[in-house]
Parts: C-alpha cells; structure tokens; sequence
C-alpha cells in the first residue's frame, strides 16, 4: 500500500493516471528489478520535466546463460499516449554495443517502440520485446584489456573478466547533458506530441522468429515463443476478463429486465382476473335486468286489458287523519301553481304590481298554514317529518 501511495503521488501531473499506475503496477509484478523512481528529465532544448521512470534490470537470455541488462524506461506524462523514452545504462566496466536496435548513446530503438499504440501496446510487451532482442543482440560488452568481447559479463566468470550485472543494485539516473537529442518536450496542456525520433537507420524486416542456426548457441525458438506466449496469454486473459465482467453486466440487467418483465405479468393477471369478474358481474346485471323488463312487459300487457279507472276513486285513504294530510297536500300544490301563475302575469303585463303584491300575500299565508297542518298530521300519524 505504500509503495502504491508513493506511485500515485508520483503520477499526479500525468493525464491518465490511473492506466499508467495499471501498466507499472504489471510490469513490477513480472520484473521485481525493475522499480519505479521520480527523477528530472532534461531535453536537448535544456527545458527538465519531472517524469517517472522504471530503472533496473531485465533477464535476457543469451547462449544458455541469463544476464541481468540494465535498462532504463522514461515515462512521458501523456502515457500510455505516446511511447516511452528507453536507454541501456551500463555500468563503467561495460561498453555500449551499437546496433539497429541501440545507439552511441544508449537510446534503444525497437519497432514495438514505434509503432507504439494507446489502445494495444503496453510496458510488459515492449519489456518482453526488449528481452527477446537483446537475446539476439546484446546492446553491451565487456571491457576487457585484451580485446573487446561483444558479450555481456557474468558473475560465473565469462570471458572477458569484467564486472558482473546480476547484482546491479543501483539503477541508473539522468545527469543533465548526458542525453541525446530530442525534439522540445511540449507543454502538458497541448494536444500534439512530436512523433517518435527518426530512427538512425531504417529497421529491416522484423521476425519474431528468427532464424536459428544448430550449434551456435543463440536463443531459441522456444524462448522466443516461451516470451511471446507469456505476453498473449496475459493479453488474452485480461480481454476474458473484460469479456466476462461485460458479459456478467449484461446477464444481470436480463435478469432485472425478467423480474420486472414477471412482476409486469403478475399485474396483468391480476387485472385480467378483475377485469373477468366484472364481466360476470354485468352478466348477471343484464339478466337480472332482462327478467325484470318482461315482468314489466306482463304488468303493462295485463294493465292495458283492464278497464280505465278514475284517479279520483283510485285514490282512497284508510283514516280521516290520512285523508285529511292528502287534500292539504294537494292543495298547497295548488297554491304553488297559483303563486307560479301570478309571477307569469307580473312579467306578462296581465296584472300590475300592487294587485300581485296583495295576492302573493293571500296564498302564502294559506301555503304556510297547510304546511303547518300537513307537519302535524304527519306527527299524529307517526310519519318521518319533512
């Protein structure tokens, strides 16, 4: 967790942090010699720039043997944008062995580099990438008072007799000047970045699998392979990864989209189930409705038979005390028509206002008293008042 704090406060200026702690945090896994350090980067215009860097060394392989190559990678602060800046750091008792791949100056040049991309190239493959060529051409050699062998130095005593890298401990660092040319380092809040340096010569075709020649000692096939596969194998594992989290993101939204899709359903039942009950419900209405219409219809057929009754004689009364409640209702009804009428003949013209005046105030006072007599009888009678 520390070590974690410490690269993060050490990626704050960078513009995408967190893919560049991602591709160093790779990187250390798989070479714990190589660590991460803030340092001062000076450009050829003079112009420095605080940038970090992965100083150490790398295993590379070389006639059956494993030799530590010291190396050092410059993050640009628009990584993984654009691509790293890469030197070999040799100790004093090495040399620097210049090839198409590394020059005077131990800038390192590889077509990993320049083709670098954002979305496909990372720090681990251009580390593999470096490891397999370095295997087929070592970028040092050791000092020697005899004669120069173009080989690296071994602890276990390889000819040559120099200093040993298998203990390297103390990974290079920029001095001022000590640099090759580079185009002005842009500032941070411009969107362009000058494309990679033309390289000192044009590269020849590049082969993963070189050709091997029996008896002479260079790397094999299958350590190329045994590289290479490592780096697929991480590529497509973290790609299955990616596919299985997306795939995993998507199941769980079809099944939210099945529960709300089942709930939805138990709804609908639920409504189908109410809305079918109704239907019954009215079913009956109508046939209830249907019987009572042809009892209505045997009520009028039978009524119409009938002889004509005389609403007078039809309607009786049981007790002088109905009888009487019966005529003062009808006769207030009367008074309210009339008082109706007389209003009708205000507005008409028929009878001037004095006369309607005298009259309204006639039937009222009769209306009011047979309102009077119509509560009373029905208290006598026991009657809910109106």
């Amino acid at each position: 967790m520390v070590e974690e704090h410490r690269i993060k406060q050490a990626l704050l200026n960078y513009i995408n942090p967190e893919a560049t702690y991602k591709d160093i945090a790779t990187v250390i896994a798989h070479y714990q010699n190589l660590q991460p350090l803030k340092d001062t980067y000076v450009f050829l215009d003079g112009s420095q720039k605080e940038l970090l860097n992965l100083a150490g060394t790398i295993p590379v392989r070389y006639k059956g043997t494993v030799y530590n190559i010291p190396v050092c990678v410059w993050l640009m602060d628009t990584h993984p944008q654009h691509a790293p800046l890469c030197y070999v750091k040799p100790t004093p008792d090495m040399s620097i062995k210049v090839s198409k791949f590394v020059d005077q100056n131990g800038k390192i040049y590889l077509p990993y580099l320049h083709d670098w991309s954002q979305d496909t190239s990372e720090l681990v493959g251009l580390i593999q990438v470096m490891i397999v060529t370095f295997g087929e051409t070592p970028p040092v050699f050791a000092k020697s008072r005899n004669n120069d062998m173009p080989y690296p130095s071994n602890q276990y005593g390889m000819q040559g007799g120099a200093s040993s890298y298998m203990h390297y401990n103390q990974p290079p660092y920029p001095i001022p000047g000590n640099f090759p040319a580079f185009p002005p380092y842009p500032p941070a809040s411009t969107t362009s970045f000058p494309s990679y340096p033309t390289f000192p010569t044009p590269y020849p075709p590049y082969s993963v699998n070189p050709p091997v020649s029996a008896g002479t000692g260079t790397i094999k096939e299958e350590h190329i392979k045994e590289s290479l596969l490592t780096a697929i194998e991480e590529k497509l594992m973290r790609k299955m990864n990616e596919d299985f989290q997306q795939n995993q993101a998507e199941l769980e939204t079809l099944k939210r989209t099945q529960d709300e899709l089942k709930l939805g359903n138990t709804k609908l039942q639920t409504i189908f189930e109410s809305l079918q009950k109704e239907k019954n419900d009215l079913e009956k209405n109508i046939t209830v409705l249907k019987d009572k219409e042809q009892e209505l219809d045997k009520a009028i057929e039978r009524l119409s038979q009938q002889d004509s009754i005389d609403v007078d004689d039809a309607v009786t009364t049981t007790a002088p005390l109905y009888k009487q409640l019966l005529n003062a209702f009808a006769e207030e009804a009367a008074l309210e028509d009339a008082i109706y009428y007389m209003g009708e003949a205000l507005r008409c013209g028929v009878i001037d206002l004095e006369v309607f005046l005298r009259q309204v105030r006639t039937l009222s006072r009769k209306q009011f008293m047979l309102r009077a007599l119509m509560q009373k009888c029905r208290q006598k009678a026991g009657l809910t008042s109106i």
